[in-house]
């Protein structure tokens, strides 16, 4: 039997990234954004929805550019302070050490440290209540050589990202792999 929760954001998993921008002065700025996905697949977009009370919001406006860093799980008290300070009063990069790249394709930078970086320019902004969502066509990804399979593509078990379970307010690794995609041709039974 299932008991009604009530309406809230208990999606699992979602995923936990930093995302680039510059302010109106050109300072580069991160900030955890746990609202984020894969919205479209051609062209190749993300969404990610963020608070008009962030300094990032204000960012993302001024520029219509972000970046989208992923980290590893070594990261995860990077990704948690940076989620809690506000780049107004901060420069997270700095106080975390990091190192702010240019990014090739788009006005943000992205965290070199991270495994992962999707460029990505703003496309589509749309106001939904306490968020707001901003949908970014993805220009380009980097990934860190060394955790490409051997036909080119992401190793999700090397990158080992970060996923946040929201009504818990913890992060969590990956797991091991269950199937292939693609693979089951016939009902499953059971």
């Amino acid at each position: 039997m299932k008991k009604s929760i009530g309406a809230n954001t208990a999606l699992y998993p979602t995923p936990a990234v930093l995302v680039g921008t510059y302010d109106q002065q050109g300072k580069p700025n991160i900030m955890t954004v746990a609202w984020a996905g894969i919205c479209c697949s051609k062209p190749p977009c993300v969404g990610i929805a963020l608070r008009k009370a962030t300094y990032t919001f204000g960012c993302l406006m001024g520029r219509q550019a972000f970046t989208v860093s992923i980290p590893s799980e070594e990261h995860v008290r990077v990704v948690d302070y940076c989620g809690v300070v506000s780049g107004r009063d901060e420069d997270k990069f700095a106080a975390c050490k990091l190192t702010p790249v240019k990014a090739d394709k788009v006005d943000a930078p992205y965290v070199q440290e991270f495994p992962v970086i999707l460029e990505c320019q703003v496309r589509h902004v749309l106001e939904i209540g306490l968020h707001t969502q901003f949908v970014g066509e993805i220009l380009d990804v980097k990934v860190e050589e060394s955790l490409l399979d051997p036909s080119g593509k992401p190793d999700v078990t090397r990158i080992k990202p970060i996923f946040y379970a929201p009504m818990l307010q913890l992060y969590f690794g990956t797991g091991p792999q269950l199937i292939k995609a693609f693979t089951v041709r016939t009902a499953p039974t059971g």
